[in-house]
């Protein structure tokens, strides 16, 4: 049930489905939930400003049915980032979400 989506300005991604494999891995180790049920996402190409300029920028999102660490996690995802993007930590904005089990879905039900 953990999901990572990453939205970037950033119209050229090399290796994307590296990044979406190191963010899956990560999210299950932040998490310490099965990479099995871990989601990712990158969405590359978006029109996006930050603090008024086209830099290169992200907006990440990061959910989960508890195990969420914000101060702990958002370094990790933003050196995970920077590292694989070339994007500043200072042009990350990060969003944690703690999703009540029973408004997850998956396999025609929900968590809880």
């Amino acid at each position: 049930m953990p999901l990572i989506n990453v939205k970037t300005n950033m119209s050229e991604v090399q290796a994307p489905d590296v990044l979406l494999k190191k963010l899956s891995a990560a999210l299950a180790s932040a998490t310490g939930k099965p990479e099995s049920y871990v989601m990712t996402l990158l969405d590359s190409g978006v029109p996006m400003t930050f603090a008024g300029s086209e830099e290169p920028c992200a907006y990440v999102e990061i959910k989960s049915i508890g195990s969420l660490i914000p101060p702990a996690m958002s370094d990790q995802f933003c050196e995970l980032i920077k590292t694989s993007l070339g994007i500043s930590k200072d042009r990350i904005y990060i969003k944690f979400d703690d999703v009540n089990a029973s408004d997850w879905g998956w396999n025609g039900r929900t968590f809880g």
